[in-house]
């Protein structure tokens, strides 16, 4: 094997684990995507949760996902400077611990029933979670053969979707009671008085499951500090890359990265869309949150039989980037269906109109656009990994735009209406996957040779 010591920290190079480092280091990894999930998806439940308890409209309770996701684009880039500094077990330890100030941020703004202090909690959330994602998402893509990196970002992706299906169900069943929709019912027709105790009451339900929560982040920070997790040294190059990459003086010199970059964009605000709207979606046809607050995890669900399929058909049966171009086609042709398919179906008990169906369906046509466009983005980078995953970290901002933009059209509109906005997401995302990824020069002159090949695409 072969060691190399900096600044103290341990550095195993790329390729030389074995079975059993890569083993152990996939559960570690895994254990740290279900607390992704955990904390990511329970803000389908935060956002109507919010919108009750604090008075809001569409636009403003979807400042839920933009406080948590523009943390991303804000704090990508010092999260890369932080890990080259103390290495990745110790920036994810510190990434935890910032996370762990952002949920107890949840209590004095439970106790004053201030919707800017929930904000900030999850600003800070988000924060530390852009230290993880930093560090995870390249740590798991370059940690195989990369081949194999949809199947082993479809693993992490169970471990994250298993723990979104969890969570909107079991903070529901802490924060609602069964005689809430009676409740909610007759607030419009409460006095001032009596309505602020009620919302009170409410919103200071997530102070003992976010002190909870708090106390269990910082004790899985420490644990991964002294866990047996090893360090991965992205700087060393290949003589072909180290050859290939020689005139490369910044991230703007690969195309395909840019490219997949606003790809990811794309991605997650389509995907923050079809589970973090499901529920209000769910309560312009008439049905109560008690009720609703299962398609969050219906979403999550086909996500991961997406993940499952990923698993078992790649690559033996098909190639990584055949997938990417299914995906991102089922993605637009549901979401016309969301607009256009029209009667009421009873599924899995539940009345609806058939398209809110088409928005659990976007989570299969989701599932594997992330694993596929990373392997993509991130290939013969070489040095210029770290700072390019960040870059497809900063992305992640997209998840704090859309839903932004789609409380603003429903306002305007109607939340059906407002789902035209992922068409266009789609139509971005089949041009990456079809042809986007190959672009390895800016210059389309005739002769011009190309800076950097291809070795994922067939």
């Amino acid at each position: 094997m072969s060691i190399k010591t900096k600044k103290s920290i341990v550095q195993v190079q790329v390729g030389t684990l074995s079975g059993r480092e890569t083993t152990i280091s996939m559960l570690i990894l895994g254990s740290l995507f279900f607390v992704f999930g955990f904390i990511t998806w329970v803000n389908a439940i935060l956002i109507p949760y919010f919108k009750i308890a604090c008075e809001l409209t569409n636009f403003q309770s979807y400042l839920v996902a933009f406080a948590f996701y523009i943390s991303y684009f804000l704090m990508s880039v010092p999260s890369s400077y932080l890990l080259k500094a103390v290495g990745f077990k110790k920036g994810i330890m510190y990434g935890l611990w910032l996370m762990a100030i952002g949920v107890l941020i949840f209590i004095p703004a439970a106790l004053s029933r201030t919707y800017e202090i929930f904000l900030i909690g999850l600003f800070t959330i988000g924060s530390g979670l852009a230290i993880l994602q930093t560090a995870a998402n390249p740590y798991i893509t370059i940690l195989g053969h990369k081949e194999r990196a949809v199947q082993r970002i479809s693993m992490m992706g169970i471990c994250n979707k298993g723990a979104g299906i969890l969570a909107p169900l079991l903070f529901a069943s802490v924060i609602f009671k069964v005689t809430d929709n009676e409740l909610l019912q007759q607030l419009p027709f409460m006095g001032e008085i009596q309505k602020n105790e009620v919302l009170d009451e409410l919103i200071r339900r997530v102070i003992v499951p976010y002190a909870i929560l708090g106390v269990a982040l910082i004790g899985f920070g420490i644990f991964i500090r002294y866990s047996p997790l090893p360090e991965i040294d992205t700087e060393q190059e290949s003589p072909e890359l180290l050859t290939l990459n020689a005139d490369k003086k910044n991230l703007f010199q690969f195309p395909y990265l840019i490219l997949g970059v606003l790809a990811i964009f794309f991605h997650v605000g389509t995907q923050v869309i079809a589970i973090d709207t499901i529920i209000g979606y769910a309560n312009s046809m008439g049905i109560q949150i008690m009720e609703a607050k299962v398609f969050p995890s219906y979403t999550l669900f086909s996500t991961i039989v997406g993940y499952v399929l990923g698993i078992i058909l790649i690559p033996k049966y098909i190639s990584q980037v055949n997938v990417l171009r299914i995906c991102t086609s089922l993605g637009a042709i549901f979401t016309l269906l969301i607009i256009y398919a029209f009667g009421t179906r009873t599924i899995l008990g539940h009345t609806a109109d058939i398209s809110i169906w088409f928005v659990v369906l976007l989570g299969l046509a989701n599932s594997l656009v992330w694993a596929g466009i990373w392997p993509l983005a991130l290939n013969n980078l070489g040095r210029f990994t770290k700072v390019g995953s960040s870059a497809l970290i900063m992305a992640l901002c997209g998840s704090a735009l859309f839903p932004l933009l789609y409380g603003y059209v429903a306002d305007i509109y109607n939340v059906r209406s407002a789902y035209w906005i992922l068409f266009p997401c789609y139509l971005y995302l089949m041009f990456y996957a079809f042809y986007g990824h190959k672009i390895s020069y800016w210059s389309l002159r005739r002769g011009k040779k190309p800076v950097a090949k291809f070795m994922m695409s067939k």
